[in-house]
């Protein structure tokens, strides 16, 4: 949304992996996936959206283009965080060119930041022909410029050219467009990350709200490790479902239910607010992405609290791949943590 290009990489940098996408266009919106690669981090080296190590950042990227023998330079990138404010506003009706004029003054009154220190851009939910009334429905996005700044940065030192930083969240709206099509209800995309996750709440299509809350998989990991006394390693697999000699599955189960209480209540507070500033629409789906998503029991735990049908989502729903070169099992176990890869990779300008 920031940078303008024509991108051909989508490079997603997670708190805890770096995933790597291309996906060749076919025509028709058919798109075939070309190169596909994840690779860890440790832990700490991005914390709460924030670059701490740049060094193992950059060496993680330029290990991954080389394994997959990627030439080219331009890629997609996304931001997400405290640093990322996306709000759905009301405003009298004007052209795109006045509103090009005056988006700045506009979003001043609801952006908590200097008005200097951030990228603004927007997006009209009508076109002029689908307008009624006096009024028009704008989703104004403004992302931290230092935020922007330490990304990008990352990128060209790797050698790459950041053409497009788009934000996670429209990158889950856009892969979750190119697989499915809407319900004629409220749908929640959740993409639950390491230490953020992402809820975007979509009505027949149209985005509605938007929240990045800073809650992830590193909250399991880091009471398991805490409450059980066991190394990170050890944290990770327990709460996938793996098995350790001395240590109960009651254990894990309720270390891992008081992480879940916290998520569904941040979920429900969102869902909350959505109801009462929409004459209150219930939402009545939620899709689940990212690699906290897999964790054992989320998915029907989020369903019983909250009451509403909770699905896995597949962003390589309607994308081929040969499956000489891509295990189809292996595909369907990594689909969930590459979503925001895959909206990053079908941007265009």
């Amino acid at each position: 949304m920031l940078f303008k290009g024509k991108p051909y990489v989508g490079l997603d940098i997670g708190s805890s992996a770096i995933k790597v996408l291309i996906l060749k266009e076919a025509g028709k919106g058919n798109w075939t996936l070309q190169s596909l690669g994840i690779e860890p981090l440790p832990p700490e080296v991005i914390v709460d959206g924030a670059i701490m190590d740049a060094n193992v950042v950059i060496e993680t990227i330029k290990k991954l283009f080389s394994q997959l023998k990627i030439k080219s330079k331009k890629v997609v990138i996304g931001v997400s965080g405290h640093s990322i404010i996306v709000k759905k506003i009301t405003l009298p009706q004007m052209s795109k060119e006045e509103l090009e004029e005056s988006i700045h003054w506009e979003a001043e009154q609801y952006i908590p930041f200097d008005i200097e220190d951030v990228n603004i851009d927007f997006h009209l939910l009508e076109s002029e022909e689908e307008r009624i009334g006096e009024e028009m429905d704008v989703i104004l996005v403004a992302a931290k410029k230092d935020k922007i700044n330490d990304y990008a940065g990352i990128v060209r030192q790797c050698g790459l050219e950041p053409v497009i930083v788009d934000v996670d969240g429209f990158a889950i709206y856009n892969q979750y467009e190119l697989n499915y099509e809407w319900d004629p209800y409220a749908v929640a995309l959740i993409n639950i990350g390491a230490s953020v996750m992402n809820i975007n709440i979509v009505l027949e299509g149209k985005h509605m709200l938007y929240r990045d809350i800073h809650i992830g998989g590193n909250q399991y990991t880091d009471a398991i490790m805490k409450e059980l006394n066991v190394a990170y390693d050890q944290a990770e697999g327990l709460k996938m479902g793996e098995e350790i000699k001395g240590i109960s599955k009651e254990e894990v189960q309720s270390i891992m239910e008081t992480i879940n209480e916290d998520i569904t209540l941040e979920i429900k507070r969102s869902f909350d607010y959505f109801s009462t500033t929409t004459s209150n629409i219930r939402v009545e789906k939620i899709v689940l992405t990212g690699g906290a998503s897999k964790t054992m029991g989320l998915k029907e735990y989020l369903a019983n609290k909250l009451g509403v049908e909770v699905v896995m989502g597949n962003p390589f729903n309607k994308i081929s791949f040969n499956p000489k070169r891509y295990d189809p099992v292996y595909i369907q176990d990594i689909a969930p943590l590459f979503a925001v890869a895959v909206g990053l990779a079908i941007r265009r300008d």
